[in-house]
């Protein structure tokens, strides 16, 4: 098949060269333009991707960004993907956008979360991209609004769980990333004097990802996200109730149903997953203890948020939108 031609833009931050090494290996899409964030960083090229990737960095420009590209991905700041990926919708290019700014459906959420998010027109088809579980939806969207890292997680463990009815109650989602998912730029929050040997507990309710766990999981969540000092890997432990009699064959059935032929999702059981065992890789990892006396579930679920969690399921989203192999790039 012809390959098909994409654009990069943010190519510099950490999704960005994620995705830029991810699509150098990539059979059917082509890299025609890679830039950076604004107009006066530096020009420069990537030493990390050297072999793989030796393309030049370009300043931003949206008319070269649409020019060739049939599709582009946007790893920029939510204020930025608002207002650029309207422009790259009416010139006809596919859309797969890595920030939040479209993952909210709802004007008052959009307002109170993403108040530079404008409404796009009724025609414009917008998928969340939680690939697994939006498959049917990513083949016609224009606009793929990637989900976070945190929600990618949390979404995938308990939407099947939802879909069967058998949570009971309140669900508790204590979460922990490494630094890279603050992105690039640096703060005091991710300086190497404030994270290292450090655990810290932020955005206690006040996170956006909350809302976007909650809108699609039609639920209400206690979400406390934690930044740990690794540079890269997310680790939920979440704890529920499952109705009375649900056994633990039952849970596992129902896991099985959701991802038994996904490529992807690995079930563990009961040998909880851990972060070393799915960092540079786009698997998300689901385990889980049930204690069958009092219904108390609890679910551990890892992922590495640069892949899954951001540019790894980009492209997954991507080769689903494209009718190629859900794999290609990623394995």
């Amino acid at each position: 098949m012809a390959e098909i031609l994409v654009g990069i833009a943010g190519a510099t931050g950490y999704g960005g060269q994620e995705l830029l090494r991810l699509l150098s290996r990539h059979a059917h899409a082509r890299i025609c333009v890679a830039m950076a964030s604004g107009k006066t960083e530096n020009l420069r090229t990537l030493p990390a991707l050297t072999g793989l990737w030796d393309g030049a960095i370009s300043a931003f420009s949206i008319d070269a960004l649409a020019r060739d590209a049939a599709a582009v991905f946007l790893a920029l700041p939510e204020n930025a993907s608002a207002d650029i990926a309207p422009q790259l919708l009416e010139r006809q290019v596919r859309v797969f956008d890595l920030s939040g700014s479209f993952r909210l459906r709802g004007a008052e959420a959009r307002q109170r979360w993403y108040p530079k998010t404008p409404a796009l027109a009724d025609d414009v088809l917008v998928a969340y991209g939680l690939t697994e579980r939006r498959r049917s939806e990513l083949r016609t969207a224009r606009l793929v609004a990637c989900p976070g890292c945190y929600p990618t997680a949390a979404l995938l463990a308990l939407e099947p769980l939802a879909a069967a009815d058998l949570l009971d109650g309140d669900v508790f989602i204590d979460a922990k990333s490494g630094i890279s998912g603050a992105g690039k730029t640096p703060s005091e929050r991710t300086h190497f004097s404030e994270c290292h040997g450090n655990v810290s507990a932020y955005g206690v309710f006040s996170h956006r990802h909350a809302a976007e766990i909650e809108q699609e999981l039609s639920r209400q969540v206690t979400f406390v996200p934690h930044l740990v000092p690794l540079d890269r890997g997310l680790l939920e432990t979440i704890y529920t109730r499952v109705r009375p009699g649900t056994s633990l064959t039952a849970i596992a059935d129902t896991f099985e149903q959701a991802y038994g032929d996904d490529p992807f999702v690995r079930l563990r059981g009961n040998a909880l997953p851990e972060i070393q065992h799915v960092v540079y890789t786009n698997f998300c990892d689901i385990g889980w203890n049930l204690d069958s006396d009092t219904g108390r579930l609890v679910l551990v679920v890892c992922l590495d948020n640069l892949v899954k969690g951001a540019a790894g399921q980009a492209l997954q989203n991507f080769n689903v939108a494209f009718g190629l192999d859900e794999r290609e790039g990623l394995v």
